[in-house]
C-alpha cells in the first residue's frame, strides 16, 4: 500500500510538471516577449530620450549613408559587417518579392528584374533601432551590453566575453561579432558625436534628409514634426521591443 501511494505521487509530480512545462513553452512560443521587462527606464522630461525617423519615400539608395557609417565607425571594410545599410524591395506583378543589398548598399543597385514585371520597387534603410526593451540587453551574461541614460543601446568592449548571446536575440539582424575584436559591434547612433554636440554621420551624408533624429521629448524637434506628420511603423512590432525606429511608407512585405 505504502508503495502504491509513493509511486501514485511520483506520478501526479511528474503529471503536474509536465503540464506546467508544456504550459510555459506554448506560452513563450506565442508571447515570447509579452513577460519583458524595459531595459532601460525613460528619463525624465529634462533628459533626451534620442529615436530615428526614416522616409523611405524620400531614399534614393545612393548608399552614403553606408559608406559614411563605415568611414567614421571603422567598420570592418570586409563585406557582411555593417552599423547601416540600404535594402533594395522589388515586389513583382505577380505578388512575388526580390531583396538586394550590394555590399549593404555601398555599390551600386542594379534592377534585374525586367521593368515590365515590376509592381512597385523602393529602398529601405536599416538599423539599430535602439528598443526601449532591448532583448540584446536583456540576454546579455555580463552587462557588457547596455542603454545609456539617452536611450541609446551601446556595447563596453572592455567586458564583452563574445558570446553572440546579442548577435542572436536582435531580431532586425543589427549586430555582428567584430572579426578582430572579437567582440559585438553595432550602430551606436554615433554616440560618439552626439556628446560632442554633432549629428551622427548618416544623417548628415543623406542627400534627400530621408533620414531624422532627435529628442523625443523636444516637442520642437524635427522627429517630433516628422512623427506628427506621418502615420509611421515599425519594424515586427508583434515583437513589442519598444523599437525606436519610425518609418514612413513601410511596406507589410519589409521584415
Amino acid at each position: 500500500m505504502g508503495n502504491e501511494r509513493l509511486n501514485s505521487s511520483r506520478r501526479n509530480f511528474i503529471r503536474k510538471s509536465a503540464l506546467l512545462a508544456g504550459t510555459l513553452v506554448v506560452g513563450s512560443a506565442v508571447k515570447p516577449f509579452q513577460a519583458m521587462l524595459f531595459a532601460a527606464n525613460e528619463p525624465e522630461k529634462t533628459m533626451p530620450w534620442y529615436a530615428i525617423g526614416i522616409d523611405i519615400e524620400k531614399c534614393i539608395g545612393c548608399g552614403s549613408c553606408a559608406r559614411a557609417c563605415k568611414a567614421e565607425n571603422d567598420v570592418p571594410k570586409e563585406p557582411f559587417f555593417f552599423r547601416s545599410w540600404v535594402e533594395q524591395y522589388t515586389i513583382k506583378n505577380d505578388g512575388t518579392l526580390a531583396v538586394q543589398s550590394p555590399n549593404g548598399g555601398i555599390d551600386d543597385f542594379v534592377q534585374t528584374v525586367p521593368e515590365a514585371e515590376i509592381f512597385k520597387s523602393f529602398f529601405v534603410p536599416k538599423m539599430c533601432n535602439h528598443c526601449a526593451k532591448s532583448p540584446c540587453v536583456q540576454v546579455c551574461p555580463v552587462g557588457a551590453t547596455y542603454e545609456s541614460p539617452e536611450g541609446i543601446v551601446l556595447v563596453d568592449e572592455k567586458y564583452c566575453i563574445g558570446c553572440r548571446y546579442c548577435i542572436q536575440a536582435c531580431p532586425y539582424g543589427c549586430r555582428y561579432l567584430h572579426p578582430e575584436k572579437q567582440t559585438a559591434d553595432k550602430c551606436t547612433l554615433c554616440y560618439h558625436r552626439l556628446k560632442k554636440g554633432l549629428n551622427p554621420a548618416c544623417f548628415d551624408v543623406c542627400p534627400t534628409g530621408a533620414r531624422i533624429y532627435g529628442d523625443l521629448h523636444d516637442m520642437n524637434s524635427p522627429l517630433h514634426k516628422f512623427l506628427k506628420e506621418h502615420s509611421t511603423q515599425v519594424l515586427k512590432p508583434q515583437l513589442n521591443t519598444g523599437s525606436k525606429l519610425f518609418y514612413n511608407g513601410l511596406s507589410s512585405e519589409v521584415r
